[in-house]
């Protein structure tokens, strides 16, 4: 996926907000990472989170110049981060790695400012493999945010994957305080 297509994929799941702060967890070499960056507004910040040191390294020669910080970050994205309250997060096919899915989107609500989203991009009914150990299907999901104190998840978008099978894009958020 190049790009144009990651930010095609979740442009509806994230608010254009200038000023605001998103993490893309398990970012690889950036693809979803610049994808935020292009559709966020000028001021935001965006912490690029994954434990390899060479799609850091990747990453950090690509990271986009201009009205959005990216920061490049090596950290277990499945331990707390430290960068709370962060408006928003993007998990693009990261959660069907982590084997307690549930504690996961805990951790994640955790890290979220009050009214903060969780745009997720995982695989359709793929079964476990090597590639996809954990699979978390729309139906799981729809399970799980509710239980993480996420609101009900919302069906953004689908589109066929490279890999075969269906990627599907959905989005939940924290309740508003007050």
């Amino acid at each position: 996926m190049n790009d144009r297509d990651a930010a095609a994929l979740i442009r509806a799941a994230v608010p254009a907000t200038p000023g605001a702060t998103w993490a893309d967890l398990g970012a690889g070499t950036g693809v979803f990472t610049r994808a935020l960056a292009a559709i966020l507004g000028a001021g935001s910040r965006v912490y690029a989170i994954d434990s390899d040191d060479r799609a850091l390294a990747a990453l950090r020669a690509s990271a986009p110049g201009g009205p959005v910080a990216v920061t490049a970050r090596r950290a277990d994205v499945s331990a707390p981060l430290g960068l709370a309250p962060l408006d928003g997060v993007v998990m693009a096919n990261v959660l069907h790695f982590i084997p307690d899915a549930a504690a996961q989107l805990a951790r994640v609500a955790a890290q979220l400012a009050p009214g903060g989203r969780l745009v997720l991009v995982e695989y359709e009914g793929r079964r476990p493999s090597r590639w996809v150990p954990h699979p978390v299907s729309f139906a799981d999901f729809s399970r799980l945010a509710p239980a993480a104190g996420f609101s009900p998840p919302w069906l953004v978008a689908t589109r066929a994957s490279a890999f075969g099978g269906e990627l599907y894009v959905s989005a939940a958020e924290l309740p508003r305080t007050g």
